[in-house]
């Protein structure tokens, strides 16, 4: 709630300046006579927000995991570390009373501090020391050096001078201490508003690890061998619900036999999730590159069997009474009106359906995969490697983010009027 807070705001910020003031002196009048409702050519990227919203992101995951790619005042509050203590005092069964000092080192997970040693102390309550990592707890048995034990009737009634009873909590520096329902105080530190390194490494950790696995590999495969594998499943899978499926989309927008016969089964199958269908893939195809493939293809056959129906029922019928009038041919009619008119809803879907593929690659290389960003991915969940787990879904991220733009590119020149009437 907090990151969503702060993300909201510098987007306010951020629109503000740029749209109020920086580009309030370089506006052209020109462009207010343009119809933006409707009209998809006279809406375009603002590329200073998009460089905002990739430094925003970058900055909100250093703040929050402690980068050193910041400075610190830039950082989130972090989790405690130090010294600090507390004071306890234990009641034997007689009614006698004693106090003592429980002394705490809070440290980095990647260190293991010494504990220096405690004088006791005088009475049956006998000072004490422990250790415990940042983001964990610790339960502490105050009795392990006392002279009068738990199981001798002995508990503890005051906690830094607050009387507790079992469940109570009570705040001191650097963390709280909470009774348990047998007695014994379990410290946990302060946790801050930092992400722990095991659920959101820094950045510049998983810069290491990717330059890592680059020169070393993973499961003895480069790591561009791991990416050129996913890349190449992908594109296989798409290719091949694309040759399907728009043939599919433009019989079923052409012919009502065919709408009728194959919608029921595209509708069906529309919504039906990839991962759903893996132990019928494996069932049918086995384990190897084909199960993969065949899994990817239905990705993607259902989406572009879509795209292509919607882009020929979308052709204005005006156009095509217009190729009549003028001696088209059926052919003629398909060549230079059907086709060009529906590209546009086929790029569109093709852009959507090559998304969909990468998001299903990772469920794809699930099936006994040796090679792979997906199975990369897998492997790394497994062992609690979050820093691979992130280099893998970026890395993925990027590629697919690249196609896209290429796809964008060919679309601007294969289908220039786009967005034109």
């Amino acid at each position: 709630m907090i990151i969503l807070l702060i993300y909201i705001v510098i987007f306010t910020v951020s629109f503000f300046l740029v749209t109020k003031l920086v580009h309030h002196a370089t506006r052209d009048y020109t462009s207010l006579k343009t119809v933006t409702f409707g009209d998809e050519s006279a809406v375009r990227p603002n590329r200073v927000a998009g460089v905002i919203s990739i430094l925003t992101i970058f900055l909100l995951w250093g703040a929050f995991t402690g980068s050193k790619l910041l400075p610190g005042f830039l950082h989130a509050p972090g989790p405690f570390a130090g010294e600090t203590s507390f004071t306890y005092v234990a009641e034997a069964e007689d009614g006698s009373r004693d106090d003592a000092v429980v002394s705490l080192v809070v440290h980095p997970r990647d260190t293991e501090p010494e504990l220096a040693e405690v004088a006791p102390g005088d009475g049956f309550a006998k000072n004490d020391a422990a250790k415990v990592a940042q983001w964990r707890n610790i339960l502490i048995p105050f009795d392990r050096n006392d002279e009068i034990k738990k199981k001798d009737g002995a508990r503890i009634v005051e906690i830094n001078g607050q009387p507790v009873s079992p469940g109570d909590s009570i705040a001191i520096e650097g963390g709280r201490v909470t009774l348990s329902d047998k007695g014994t105080p379990n410290f946990e530190p302060t946790r801050g508003w930092q992400m722990e390194p095991l659920y959101l490494p820094a950045p510049e950790a998983v810069w290491s690890r990717m330059l890592k696995i680059a020169d070393e590999g993973f499961r003895n495969t480069t790591l561009l061998g791991h990416l050129g594998w996913s890349l190449f499943r992908v594109i296989a899978g798409f290719i091949c619900g694309a040759l399907v499926g728009i043939p599919l989309g433009y019989a079923m927008g052409l012919s009502n036999w065919f709408r009728g016969w194959f919608d029921p089964i595209v509708e069906f199958m529309r919504p039906v999730p990839p991962l759903a269908l893996i132990p019928l893939v494996i069932i049918w195809a086995g384990i190897g590159e084909t199960g993969k493939i065949i899994l990817l293809f239905l990705a993607a056959l259902w989406i572009m069997a879509i795209a292509a129906r919607s882009g020929v029922s979308g052709v204005k019928i005006s156009k095509v009474h217009a190729a009549y009038s003028l001696g088209a041919s059926k052919w003629q009619i398909m060549r230079h009106v059907i086709i060009p008119n529906s590209l546009p809803e086929i790029f569109t879907g093709a852009r959507v359906a090559m998304g969909v593929c990468w998001g299903t690659v990772v469920a794809a290389e699930l099936v006994a995969a040796e090679k792979g960003a997906g199975m990369m991915i897998m492997v790394a969940s497994k062992f609690q490697n979050t820093d691979i787990v992130i280099m893998g879904i970026i890395l993925i991220g990027i590629i697919g983010f690249g196609i896209d733009m290429l796809m964008r590119w060919a679309e601007r020149v294969l289908v220039p009027w786009k967005g034109k009437g």
